[in-house]
């Protein structure tokens, strides 16, 4: 990892809102030692518990032990890929949050990683500080998301529905599967529904962060997105563009 360059939130003001009185479990999957030991001690001196795996099966036999509360995931493993791990870990518990290492900066990486269900990537190299201010991120939505589905809450916008508490999405009817971050971006904008919320404003308020790339990283949630509940992606019903500022969700 690098040493900080960036400005950025600082972690230690951030609160975690853990589900229970243990410190967050973080499984780290990463096959170079050099950069698995860095990644265990940030993570330790910040007070997390760390597992560690350096390859695909090694990962899925830890998942089968016992359950983090999150994974850092490198995508370049041997044996099965970091891609066919995060397929797998979303198969088998889909609140388990996942965030993707990549040391390439390849987009293709990234998106297929979100598109598998990843919530967040970042690529080598990083700094200490950007690493956990995203570990802590996810965390957090993770704990809202937990909240959100015991407050039971729904919405209704034209022939969309969200329904909170299940964190279901359906269209004129149709059920529609969601990525959790997918989920917490569309909830995002339900709760302005018929406002422009700024890209910078839903960067913070879905990843909890304002980093480098955070824009891009957001527009392609919202490609994504509306893939799945447009009729017409090209022609958005629902999620409308406000050119140079951000984005509304529409009751269309």
């Amino acid at each position: 990892m690098q040493d900080e360059k960036r400005s950025g939130p600082n972690p230690s003001s951030v609160t975690l809102l853990p589900s229970s009185a243990r410190p967050p479990r973080i499984l780290v999957v990463e096959d170079d030692p050099a950069v698995r030991l860095s990644l265990r001690l940030a993570g330790q001196k910040e007070g997390f518990e760390v597992a560690e795996a350096a390859s695909g099966p090694e990962a899925l036999d830890e998942l089968a032990r016992q359950r983090p509360d999150l994974v850092l995931l490198d995508l370049m493993l041997p044996g099965p890929s970091g891609f066919e791990v995060c397929r797998s870990v979303h198969q088998r518990d889909p609140s388990l949050p996942v965030i993707i290492l990549t040391a390439r900066g390849d987009e293709v990486d990234k998106v297929v990683g979100l598109e598998l269900g990843a919530d967040d990537y970042i690529t080598k190299p990083f700094s200490p500080r950007e690493l956990i201010a995203r570990i802590r991120a996810v965390l957090r939505r993770s704990a809202r998301a937990t909240e959100a589905a015991s407050a039971g809450e729904e919405v209704v916008l034209g022939g969309l529905r969200i329904d909170l508490g299940a964190r279901e999405v359906s269209v004129d009817g149709r059920p529609v599967s969601l990525t959790r971050t997918e989920f917490e971006l569309l909830a995002a904008l339900a709760a302005q529904a018929g406002r422009v919320l700024t890209r910078d404003q839903l960067v913070t308020r879905v990843w909890g962060y304002e980093a480098e790339g955070g824009t891009r990283l957001l527009d392609s949630h919202i490609a994504h997105l509306r893939a799945k509940i447009e009729p017409e992606p090209s022609r958005p019903r629902y999620i409308q563009t406000v050119r140079d500022v951000g984005y509304r969700l529409s009751p269309a």
